[in-house]
């Protein structure tokens, strides 16, 4: 996952177990993951291709035939590749229940870790790693997942698909998920899909507040803005400059701000949520879904930078560029604009804002990079919210269950662009401090990790013999 937002990094702390305490499943799977976290898969040095044949040899010593599994790459990007695989359903007229993961990690330095990032250390009740956290330990469960329901002989009613994938990680690269939904959606079709993208939340002193199950993300998009002017020599200034035009068409993006939205994940999400807080924010989040446009209760709920950007889309810039020599007026000046769109909110509308916003006809604004599809959210069904429910009950007594909106983006946008809906699932949680996802010394809580694959294990199991979504 790209960005987590602040209130979803946080997490229970829980002391590892003793080695005594290790089950013998739990030992196995700790080998499939060191493997999986232990083959570097970033798009500078690794291979997604290696990490994907690794995990096919291992579905295959399961039992699997090479008919099930399917590996994939194209010519262009030979170390970008990935797996799919399937495991068989009892009901010919079913669909499947698709487990996604991206297998490629961001990039770590050795010289910047204070262990080695691509060598799975186990200390102090943490797994230590690049990947370890985002999404390796959803891979490593999934698969796992595939292994023993196949090594067993688990007769399922649907038929279950396991899909590892490149790309996520770095834009502009090859996208597998991408891939797997425009050109093959037939090896992946499904009723719906699980996916990273939601964690848990604790309160300041680490008491659980609530899990989370992601119904729909925000969807990311660049707008290049741009001011041109004739320029000229730097003796002889002119009222118009283009780096003039441009800070004054950054200030008034600054400042503008975009209108508040539900979803009925998002509405569900600040009703439950509500309960949690203290009288004001109870109240304003209340009045708020009542009434969008109130102004006072949105300043009380999005003091609150998640809420904030849960609430509505939302713009920043995040690059500039301007002038060719320090001697000339600039004839030209940019800057990149990173929108995380509400989900179904259209491009052009957000375009249209920020034109609105700068209030200079002289100023381009344009989508640039990737454009990404944007489709509403998945619906909230009773048995992808409600089994999740109930089983989390089971696994994780007195802390709730909340729907959340992702306010990053992960690989769920192609699938629900598919017409494939895309759940986050539940069970996986941060520290205050995020892990180190995406930056330095990344790691994942050991018991925390055992106690996630545990509740997916029965989760997916309640999913594949479930009748009609």
């Amino acid at each position: 996952m790209r960005i987590l937002s602040a209130a979803a990094a946080l997490t229970i702390l829980i002391a590892a177990p003793a080695a005594s305490q290790t089950r013998p499943d739990q030992t196995a799977f700790r080998g499939l993951y060191k493997e999986l976290v232990e083959t570097n898969t970033t798009l500078s040095a690794g291979s997604c291709t290696l990490a994907a044949e690794r995990m096919a040899t291992r579905l295959k010593a399961a039992g699997f035939k090479d008919s099930e599994i399917r590996l994939f790459s194209v010519a262009e990007h030979p170390k970008d590749g990935g797996l799919v695989a399937t495991l068989a359903g009892t009901d010919p007229k079913a669909k499947a229940i698709l487990m996604l993961a991206h297998i490629d990690v961001v990039e770590a330095k050795r010289e910047d870790w204070t262990r080695d990032p691509f060598v799975l250390v186990e200390e102090g009740g943490y797994f230590y790693g690049r990947g370890t956290s985002d999404d390796k330990a959803h891979a490593a469960i999934f698969t796992d997942t595939m292994i023993r329901l196949k090594s067993t002989g688990t007769i399922l009613k649907r038929p279950l698909k396991l899909a590892l994938t490149c790309g996520e990680e770095t834009g502009g690269a090859f996208n597998g998920a991408e891939y797997l939904s425009t050109q093959h959606k037939d090896w992946i079709d499904a009723e719906f899909a699980l996916n990273e993208g939601s964690v848990g939340i604790n309160d300041k002193d680490g008491k659980p507040v609530s899990l989370g199950i992601q119904a729909g993300e925000k969807v990311y998009q660049d707008f290049r803005i741009e001011a041109t002017n004739p320029g000229g020599h730097s003796s002889k200034p002119r009222p118009d400059n283009a780096i003039y035009s441009l800070s004054a068409a950054l200030v008034r993006i600054g400042q503008y701000e975009f209108p508040v939205q539900f979803s009925d994940t998002t509405r569900a999400y600040f009703a439950e949520t509500a309960k949690l807080g203290d009288s004001e924010t109870r109240s304003a989040m209340l009045q708020l879904i009542d009434h969008p446009d109130d102004l006072a209760a949105n300043a009380i709920v999005s003091k609150d930078a998640t809420f904030h950007s849960m609430l509505r889309t939302t713009c920043v810039a995040t690059r500039l560029d301007g002038g060719h020599a320090n001697n000339a007026l600039p004839q030209r000046a940019g800057a990149n604009i990173n929108c995380r769109m509400f989900p179904g909110d259209p491009i052009e509308n957000v375009r249209a804002q920020l034109v609105k916003a700068i209030a200079d006809a002289s100023i381009t604004v344009v989508p640039f990079g990737e454009t990404s599809p944007t489709p509403p959210p998945p619906p909230l069904t009773p048995l992808v919210y409600g089994t999740a429910k109930k089983l989390a009950a089971k696994h994780f007594p007195g802390v709730p269950l909340l729907p959340a909106m992702a306010t990053g983006a992960t690989d769920g946008r192609f699938l629900n662009a598919a017409g494939i809906p895309t759940y986050g699932v539940p069970g996986r949680f941060l520290d205050i401090d995020g892990n180190g996802v995406h930056g330095l010394n990344e790691r994942k809580s050991v018991a925390g990790l055992y106690a996630e694959r545990d509740y997916l294990f029965e989760l997916i199991q309640a999913y594949a013999n479930a009748g009609k979504n």
